[in-house]
């Protein structure tokens, strides 16, 4: 008697629990559930990936597979993510925000040991502008801002280092800032019109400089005309 009438008091909660799950499975058009009953790799009705996502990538003309681990809010990636070897090995940490790579990203080994840390910065869809600093000719001291359209979704931006996995030494580290090292901002920034300018390579603007006082000589262009 004692034991069905704990049964009976536990009816309620159970009742709770299944309306939440109901409830919660009924926004997503497809998902999958893990060992623990978690709800993993749902896709909504607007066909947006949501929530907890587990992708497995095979291995592929000799590069070995691995499996990332994230959330992904509105089909786009946000937050950590995790990669981990087919063989259950951290590879690599992640940051995501707005889709796009943002904040420190580290490698590892399989053996646990970092391989690169990696700087960036993600762009919100919703406002594409970004104010980038102009340096100095010959020096990193700031002299003006500019603001520019950003383009790309996500660009390098702080410190890249490389590492001796083996011994743990830094071997290279650069830095950036919005997408450019400071001397590539000096020589890409258009002052004028406030936007990056694509350089001329050097063979080109020597070429231009050696004939710049002589008469432009017409060529053929294939084109037939009188």
């Amino acid at each position: 008697m004692k034991n069905n009438f704990l049964k009976i008091q536990q009816l309620p909660f159970i009742i709770v629990l299944l309306f939440l799950f109901n409830n919660s499975s009924a926004q997503y058009k497809t998902y999958e559930l893990s060992v623990n009953r978690d709800t993993l790799n749902a896709i909504d009705k607007k066909n947006f990936r949501q929530g907890k996502w587990v992708i497995k990538v095979g291995e592929l003309r000799g590069e070995p597979g691995f499996e990332d681990e994230g959330i992904f809010k509105n089909d786009k990636k946000e937050g950590i993510w995790r990669r981990y070897s087919l063989t259950g090995d951290l590879i690599a940490i992640e940051n995501y925000r707005y889709g796009g790579k943002d904040g420190l990203q580290q490698y590892f080994t399989n053996m646990g040991d970092l391989m690169r840390e990696e700087g960036w910065r993600a762009y919100n869809p919703d406002a594409p502008y970004d104010t980038i600093p102009i340096y100095g000719t010959g020096s990193n001291e700031i002299i003006n801002y500019k603001i520019v359209k950003a383009e790309q979704y996500s660009v390098k931006h702080g410190a890249w280092k490389i590492y001796d996995p083996t011994t743990g030494r830094l071997i290279k580290s650069e830095t950036y800032d919005r997408g450019f090292l400071p001397r590539e901002i000096e020589n890409n920034v258009d002052v004028a019109d406030n936007k990056i300018k694509k350089v001329k390579p050097k063979e080109v603007l020597e070429y231009e400089k050696k004939h710049s006082g002589k008469k432009k000589v017409k060529t053929r262009d294939g084109q037939t005309g009188y």
